[in-house]
């Protein structure tokens, strides 16, 4: 119960602090909790609809640009120029096909090991492709792959279908990715 005390009147202390502007006007602090409550929940709704709503089209274009140089990668089988779009790290995560989440070291040897081995590309289609881009240095890229890949001659081509997300965050004036989300698309 102390605890619950001590934080309400922290945040208390927040909401006045934050609520509060450069004006002296005591009328406007005679109702200081419900006004800065009030204030602070609109503002936030404001800042959340603008992180939400704009659009950062030259950063978008960079994205798909990178994206289509990451599809380029894989069909000329230059694995080196695949690995180099991604920011491996302590930070980086991928889930794929159910698994459990696995980090860079594991993600770059999968890479390597599935996309080294195709020996032809024959469709390397993203569907419903969308980019979203926020402040202007993330990225979250989504859709529909619809891959068509032969490892071998005069074997058969395999069909990837997935649901596929990719972060990007723009890290020394590139876009680099910093997360995977793979999953199979029902059909």
């Amino acid at each position: 119960m102390k605890t619950k005390l001590v934080l309400t009147a922290i945040l208390t202390a927040f909401l006045f602090l934050h609520g509060c502007s450069n004006s002296d006007d005591n009328s406007e602090n005679s109702e200081l909790v419900s006004k800065s409550t009030y204030s602070s929940q609109g503002s936030y709704a404001a800042r959340s609809s603008a992180v939400t709503s704009q659009m950062f089209p030259q950063a978008q274009q960079e994205v798909i640009e990178t994206f289509q140089a990451i599809a380029q990668s894989i069909i000329d089988g230059d694995m080196d120029l695949l690995i180099s779009f991604h920011a491996y790290g302590p930070k980086f995560t991928e889930f794929k096909d159910g698994a459990l989440r696995n980090g860079g070291e594991a993600n770059e040897a999968y890479e390597r090991g599935v996309f080294g081995a195709v020996t032809e590309v024959v469709r390397f289609d993203a569907n419903d492709l969308q980019v979203a881009v926020y402040y202007g240095n993330v990225a979250n890229v989504t859709f529909h792959s619809d891959f068509h890949l032969k490892f071998g001659e005069g074997t058969e081509t395999v069909i990837i279908n997935n649901q596929i997300t990719l972060l990007f965050v723009k890290t020394s004036g590139e876009w680099k990715i910093v997360h995977e989300h793979h999953s199979p698309l029902n059909q």
